[in-house]
């Protein structure tokens, strides 16, 4: 979250995936991805088949959200971060963020930026088949 917010994880045992969107603040499709991509996140799933996030599942989402968005990391970029903190090995940002140097923290910001004008757009177009 901008300015370090992390949103409260209420104290649950499990989660949908309904309410692990609110609390992120990404829509549910952006969490099915992220599954694919960050093999470390990997939800139950119930008798129903529903996803069930478990609060480390939680917290390790809104790394997932901090890093890519505030701190501009590419997907692959992230993963390996992700994993050498699991491993506490060497970290190396420099060589996991996006391409360095003040033009490119201005399109970071850019960016994500646009990201969130396009997905209000797509909000609302959703409302108005």
């Amino acid at each position: 979250m901008p300015g370090g917010d992390t949103p409260e994880i209420p104290d649950r045992l499990y989660f949908r995936i309904g309410d692990v969107s609110d609390l992120a603040g990404v829509e549910p499709y952006v969490l099915r991805f992220w599954e694919t991509e960050f093999r470390m996140l990997q939800p139950k799933k119930g008798k129903s088949g529903q996803r069930e996030y478990r609060r480390k599942d939680v917290e390790l989402i809104l790394e997932i959200k901090r890093l890519l968005y505030d701190e501009g990391f590419t997907i692959p970029g992230a993963r390996k971060t992700l994993q050498e903190k699991v491993r506490g090995g060497p970290k190396k940002p420099e060589e996991s963020r996006s391409p360095s140097g003040p033009s490119a923290g201005r399109s970071t910001v850019a960016l994500n930026h646009i990201r969130k004008e396009l997905q209000e757009i797509l909000k609302v177009l959703k409302k108005h088949p």
